[in-house]
């Protein structure tokens, strides 16, 4: 639909959804020069929260006039079968893509984000499957790789904490361990604020990963919350992909510059 609205002459998408549907929007946009705005809905919706909307849909578009056009960057995450899927926020790979892969829908239409922690929970004492990541030619080992362009995660935490929307890298934080116990500390820190420097967490930059998996085992991943499939797999970032509208608040704490001032008139 967006793709087709462009075509037709469109001058402005707004989008009304959550991670999922912005997701699903952006890979009719890509490349193109039109601006994508969103009134913030879903069940957790990471953009909102990072850009710091309110989820008041009428709030927001009282708004719209305000927010600056930016010129940011986007994921692409091509798999081993050759599909390829373009994403804004984040690609988890692993534990949390099995936990997306594996939701309950309609506990997840009963009781939102909550259905996430449930099968978090879940999981407790079963073992992961490790697999590898490799990084400017350097490989290493884990069961969660979450690459990220935003600091919020499931609306309510930050894993990633030196990266913003107009970044033109990942931050990349890789958690160690097939043992899910491993998962209470990291999750600890997390809420502490204490994941950098905590033993099994390596926390990188790049713009580029190739992530593989040995044995038969199915490593699933995720892009923005939906799932999106399974290792082998690359994920890159794609340069001066998007044009975002984005509040200028959120501009001035990333510290960039609006493209255009706003029309007034």
């Amino acid at each position: 639909m967006a793709r087709s609205h462009i075509a037709r002459g469109a001058d402005l998408i707004v989008v009304a959804g959550g991670d999922g549907t912005i997701n699903e929007v952006i890979g009719g946009m890509a490349h193109s020069n039109v601006p994508l705005a969103i009134l913030p809905g879903g069940t957790a919706n990471v953009l909102a929260t990072e850009m710091k909307l309110s989820r008041r849909l009428e709030h927001t578009a009282s708004r719209l006039a305000e927010f600056r056009p930016q010129r940011i960057s986007i994921g692409r995450l091509t798999c081993g079968n050759g599909t390829e899927r373009h994403f804004l926020l984040m690609a988890g790979v692993g534990l949390d893509a099995h936990i997306v892969y594996n939701i309950n829908a309609p506990l997840k239409a009963r009781i939102g984000k909550l259905a996430y922690w449930v099968a978090g929970w879940s999981l407790l004492g079963r073992r992961l499957t490790e697999f590898a990541v490799q990084i400017d030619g350097r490989e290493r080992q884990c069961s969660f790789a979450l690459l990220s362009r935003v600091r919020n995660y499931g609306g309510d935490f930050e894993i990633a904490r030196t990266v913003t929307l107009f970044d033109d890298s990942f931050e990349v934080v890789l958690f160690e361990g097939s043992n899910t116990l491993r998962y209470v500390k990291y999750f600890a820190g997390m809420v502490s604020n204490r994941l950098r420097g905590m033993r099994g967490v390596t926390v990188l930059h790049a713009d580029r990963v190739i992530l593989t998996t040995p044995g038969g085992r199915p490593v699933y991943v995720h892009v923005d919350g939906e799932s999106a499939g399974r290792l082998p797999a690359e994920i890159r970032i794609v340069p001066d992909a998007l044009t975002l509208m984005v509040p200028p608040e959120y501009a001035r704490i990333a510290g960039h510059r609006p493209l255009v001032q706003p029309n007034h008139a």
